[in-house]
């Protein structure tokens, strides 16, 4: 299961990697796993991959995967990103926009920049993904 969000390390909602490496460490064992993708599509993301993650590593202490800059909206959206898009009707409109991945590969679920990670909401859907059955052969 996945919990994808696009991130940037100048931005009022940067704070959300500290709550995004505690849903991390608290569900990764049963199998949910936080992708960061950094994207200067709102200009606030200006530093080099290294810097970025540097940056996440040193100040808020995440682990959970963080991948290369790349765009997440628009035409130039990264392949990922565009495919989230069609599939929600819905694109990044800001930083640490976040869509929640089934075990079956389907989006369960998208949530704006203004829910944190420790939006009720966002936790109770997380756990009731978590409960269902990974599907057969996986």
């Amino acid at each position: 299961m996945l919990l994808v969000v696009n991130t940037a390390s100048y931005c009022g909602f940067t704070g959300q990697y500290a709550g995004l490496e505690a849903l991390y460490a608290r569900h990764k064992d049963q199998g949910l796993v936080v992708l960061g993708f950094p994207s200067n599509d709102f200009k606030q993301e200006t530093g080099s991959n290294q810097q970025i993650g540097a940056f996440c590593q040193n100040t808020f202490g995440v682990k959970f995967p963080m991948f290369a800059k790349s765009s997440v909206k628009g035409a130039q959206a990264s392949p990922f990103y565009r495919q989230l898009a069609a599939a929600t009707g819905k694109e990044p409109g800001w930083n640490f926009y976040k869509y929640l991945i089934g075990r079956d590969g389907k989006v369960a679920s998208a949530y704006s920049s203004m829910t944190g990670p420790a939006n009720k909401g966002l936790q109770q859907e997380i756990d009731r993904l978590l409960a269902q059955p990974a599907p057969a052969g996986q």
